[in-house]
């Protein structure tokens, strides 16, 4: 029987009009900041944080619900389409199950 879930969503944002770290950390920490707000997640920008025109953010959450864990992570990853000026170039989810034993 599993314990529970663990949830990862990993998205990879790009903005090649952009020409400053300032101008994309202007778009991106917004965004960020709001789905931390709005959502039961942990939120961090995982890479490309020298890179001045992409960016990857990452989404995590726990749940002893698949069902609810998989929802929350198809909410972060739409809002994360919709909210910045910017295209997803990516995205992959990954959900672990945790305590499975046989």
């Amino acid at each position: 029987m599993a314990l529970g879930y663990v949830g990862v969503l990993t998205v990879r944002v790009e903005m090649p009009w952009v020409t400053n770290l300032k101008e994309k950390r202007a778009l991106i920490r917004p965004v960020v900041e709001r789905l931390k707000a709005r959502y039961p997640l942990t939120v961090a920008r995982l890479d490309g944080l020298n890179a001045h025109d992409w960016e990857v953010i990452g989404v995590a959450t726990l749940s002893n619900d698949y069902g609810w864990v998989e929802e929350t992570l198809r909410m972060a990853a739409d809002f994360i389409a919709r909210e910045g000026e910017y295209r997803v170039a990516w995205e992959d989810t990954d959900i672990t199950v945790l305590g499975d034993e046989d």
